[in-house]
């Protein structure tokens, strides 16, 4: 990437929900960073700019169109790092990326959309490792609590010198919240998308479909997403609870062992993990798990295969739109609450805890694709050497978790009892 750019970085999409509250949190937390907006309509850009407060006044603004790949190289080349709200990614992401990885611009989304994340990869990886570009997927509740907590957690048994990570569990203790219309959006096209193809179909089945190397990942038998299990199953410090698969496993998942497999298998090689929700102790709690798990499997077996018989102009008059999302009280209610266990090879046992306060989908996730963008733009010095087509932790694990704290953000690891 050349020395000398105009923009640290430039926000594309903020004038759409989620892109509005990333602005907010940059104007907010941003310093120094040389920010501007983009986004179609210039005139809605600059009413935007005005409610950010005199910190984003001299913010430019940039117009640029998924639909005229022109615009979107010549934004790429003004800037080091572009963050896009801009989605369903599956349909509108790919120029952008593109542009990014021609230009040796660094990028980060919000994608939860794992047939997007593929046909980047296997477009862009290469000319992106060659230009220097870092295209970072899934940067907000999909999937930075999933992929940071299992890194903090392979960091601190790598400083104890306690061995490789094994058996791996992610658990969602406490969740308020809705889904933005824009993760619902996401998760219709990657309906579609398997439900037309079935080569598609059989990589979204795949627990590696996002590896850089599927033949050299071990095979460790039937990884399944959506899993109902007793938490005393997955650590004796959730004895009495009940679990059921959480929605978001099938793209967390496969990030998180992309992860594993772009830093060369640093995790471990015997390294399995799976996502689950707490559902609570009460009586009806084994009940709430089995539905829970069966409508969840049912949902995605069906949908995986005849999706596609659905009239589309009734599934998106049904559904929640793009840019569309809740009251600022109800987004300042949310919360959610995430602990991932996992023991190692020499059998230490460990657990990492997240915690946001804010709706998971909305206000945490500003934070979280903000605070990604500054690490890119401002902390290079403490991203990885990788480049191409990556995740969160193998890109800026360590940036990351060093902004967290300022960014109320709190991520701690502890050493458990042996079982």
């Amino acid at each position: 990437m050349t020395a000398t750019r105009e923009f640290d970085i430039v926000l594309y999409g903020a004038t759409g929900f989620a892109g509005k509250l990333t602005a907010e949190y940059l104007a907010r937390a941003g310093g120094n960073a040389r920010i501007a907006l983009a986004g179609r309509s210039a005139d809605r850009l600059l009413a935007i700019r005005e409610t950010l407060g005199e910190s984003a006044q001299s913010w430019q603004v940039l117009t640029a169109d998924a639909s005229s790949p022109s615009t979107l190289d010549a934004m790429a080349a003004r800037t080091q790092v572009v963050i896009t709200t801009v989605g369903p990614y599956s349909r509108y992401g790919l120029p952008l990326v593109a542009a990014c990885a021609a230009a040796g611009t660094d990028y980060a989304d919000l994608t939860g959309e794992p047939p997007f994340v593929r046909d980047s990869i296997d477009l862009y990886h290469k000319q992106a490792q060659d230009t220097g570009a870092r295209i970072v997927h899934a940067c907000g509740f999909d999937s930075i609590p999933s992929d940071l907590t299992v890194y903090a957690l392979y960091r601190r048994a790598r400083e104890d010198g306690s061995g490789e990570l094994v058996n791996t569990h992610f658990v969602v203790r406490a969740f308020s919240g809705g889904i933005s219309g824009g993760t619902i959006a996401s998760g219709v096209e990657v309906f579609d998308a398997v439900s037309r193809d079935a080569h598609v179909r059989r990589q979204f089945a795949d627990p590696y479909t996002l590896s850089p190397d599927r033949g050299a990942e071990p095979e460790l038998g039937a990884q399944p997403d959506l899993r109902r299990r007793r938490g005393g199953q997955i650590a004796p410090e959730l004895t009495g609870l009940w679990t059921a698969g959480f929605m978001m496993a099938p793209t967390n998942t496969r990030i998180v062992r992309r992860s594993n497999a772009l830093q060369d298998w640093a995790y471990g090689r015997r390294f399995r993990y799976s996502e689950h929700m707490s559902l609570g102790s009460s009586a009806v709690a084994p009940v709430t798990s089995a539905v829970m798990n069966g409508v969840g499997n049912a949902v995605s077996a069906l949908g995986s295969r005849y999706f596609r018989l659905l009239p589309r102009r009734l599934v998106e008059r049904a559904l929640p739109k793009p840019g569309t999302g809740p009251s600022d009280a109800v987004r300042e209610r949310g919360f959610y609450k995430a602990e991932t266990y996992t023991t190692t090879t020499s059998g230490a046992r460990y657990v990492a805890t997240m915690a946001q306060r804010g709706d998971p989908g909305y206000k945490a996730t500003s934070v979280l694709l903000g605070e990604s963008g500054l690490a890119l733009a401002m902390d290079r010095d403490a991203l990885s050497e990788v480049r191409g087509v990556l995740t969160p932790a193998a890109a800026m694990g360590d940036a990351l978790l060093a902004r967290f704290p300022a960014a109320e953000v709190p991520l701690e690891t502890a050493r458990l009892m042996h079982r």
